[in-house]
């Protein structure tokens, strides 16, 4: 295991998750901006929206089919939704098909959800407890990992910058690992879980890992990247009835202000275009 690790660890209350992990290897990945156009652009899942709660509910039964001792209603998993989430826009129907993903039946998917969350723990190297042992949340770094063990994807880059991501939307879905304030629980009726103009001041709950599905609004002020008024669009793992039919925004600046806890990493499957 790499021993110059950045790890920022988190409770995991069942509806969070994310532990964030930053490898300085993964640098060499990035994918810096070079000036390209940046315009709004859209990835839309093929799987329902999914939800990493109230899973006896959805007739998910942990315990058969992970040979617990009982079932458990929540899991600390949303690297394994969000992850799941990005791999049914990277997938063809058929592909997914061969994958087991069911793209129909938001159960099924749930359990595939958890399934690559079981995967992404045990990549985790840096820890040694991992699911279905322990519900210990997982890392953006873990199922991306995870992703390529499996031969879904060929490779995953980075993203530092808030022009760096937006470089990422306009070729495909984008995972994100971020401290997740009490005031993002509650967004306004269009989504955005920073209304609130003080939503720093509110407690941070713990990680969650989302996919960025969307570059919604794109504006520049002076030549440059007007953060304040640039949206991304992300679809969370808590069922339709959060925020707006359970997909999230929030403006760049927010992503400026949490920069330093934020991992930004996409998954790509070059050898389908080539």
């Amino acid at each position: 295991m790499p021993t110059d690790l950045t790890i920022r660890t988190y409770d995991t209350p069942g509806h969070l998750g994310r532990q964030m992990v930053l490898d300085p290897r993964s640098l060499a990945y990035r994918r810096p901006y070079d000036g390209q156009p940046l315009r709004p652009t859209a990835w839309e899942p093929r799987i329902p929206v999914l939800n990493q709660q109230n899973l006896l509910a959805q007739g998910i039964r942990t315990a058969q089919a992970y040979g617990l001792d009982q079932d458990v209603d929540a899991l600390s998993s949303c690297t394994g939704n969000a992850g799941t989430a990005l791999l049914s826009i990277l997938l063809s129907p058929e592909q997914a098909y061969a994958a087991s993903l069911n793209l129909t039946n938001a159960a099924d998917a749930e359990h595939y959800a958890i399934g690559l969350y079981a995967d992404a723990t045990a990549c985790d190297e840096w820890s040694d407890s991992s699911w279905p042992t322990q519900d210990v949340g997982s890392s953006g770094l873990g199922v991306a990992k995870a992703l390529r063990n499996r031969g879904l994807i060929d490779q995953y880059g980075h993203a530092t910058t808030a022009e760096e991501l937006c470089a990422l939307l306009q070729t495909g879905p984008v995972l994100m690992g971020l401290p997740w304030h009490a005031a993002f629980s509650s967004p306004d009726a269009s989504g955005f879980v920073d209304a609130d103009p003080d939503w720093a001041d509110s407690p941070v709950e713990g990680g969650h890992e989302v996919c960025i599905t969307a570059l919604d609004d794109v504006a520049h002020r002076d030549g440059r990247l007007d953060l304040d008024h640039t949206v991304i669009r992300f679809v969370n793992s808590w069922g339709t009835g959060w925020g707006e039919y359970g997909s999230g925004r929030l403006h760049l600046s927010t992503y400026q202000r949490l920069r330093d806890e934020i991992d930004l990493i996409q998954p790509r499957i070059d050898s389908r275009s080539a």
